[in-house]
C-alpha cells in the first residue's frame, strides 16, 4: 500500500516537471495550468522549509558549523 502511494507520488512529481518544460515551449492551456500548480507546490514546500528551519534555529548551515 505505502509502495503505490510513493509510485502515484513520484508519477505526479514527474508529471509536473514535464508539464512545466512543455508549458516553457508553449504547450496547450491545460499543460500550462499543471505547470503552474506544480510551481506553485514547489513554491509553497521552500516556504515551509524555510519557516521550519528559521523555527529550529538552524540557519541552513551544512554540518552545523
Amino acid at each position: 500500500m505505502i509502495l503505490m502511494v510513493l509510485i502515484g507520488v513520484v508519477v505526479l512529481a514527474v508529471g509536473g516537471c514535464v508539464c512545466v518544460v512543455w508549458a516553457s515551449r508553449g504547450g496547450p492551456r491545460w499543460v500550462r495550468a499543471v505547470a503552474t500548480v506544480t510551481l506553485l507546490g514547489g513554491e509553497l514546500a521552500r516556504d515551509r522549509q524555510r519557516r521550519s528551519r528559521k523555527q529550529h534555529g538552524d540557519g541552513g548551515v551544512i554540518g552545523g558549523e
